[in-house]
């Protein structure tokens, strides 16, 4: 029972890493489509710039942390969702 109980916990762990990957690059992706609608009116290029720098330094040092303290599988699993996150967002369509 101990072997099961230690596979369950492992497909439980990777789901959650997953479903937070997912999660975050949804929402790194929607920034994403929020900043370059920021960028087309012709405005100051300061908050944009500063927005893609925040967007970057957050999943950076989220995947950083994943990978210091939990390990390599994990950032592994939580990069795949990101890419999943991507999927999302490109199947939403372009704004109205």
């Amino acid at each position: 029972m101990t072997h099961f109980g230690d596979l369950l916990g492992q497909i439980v762990g990777a789901v959650a890493w997953f479903t937070s990957g997912v999660l975050a690059g949804t929402l790194h992706f929607l920034t994403l489509r929020w900043n370059v609608r920021m960028l087309t009116p012709g405005g100051s290029l300061l908050l944009p710039a500063a927005l893609q720098i925040l967007r970057f330094a957050l999943v950076a040092a989220a995947l950083w942390a994943i990978t210091r303290f939990i390990g390599p599988l994990a950032l592994l699993i939580t990069a795949v969702g990101l890419f999943a996150g991507r999927c999302v967002v490109l199947r939403l369509g372009a704004p109205q």
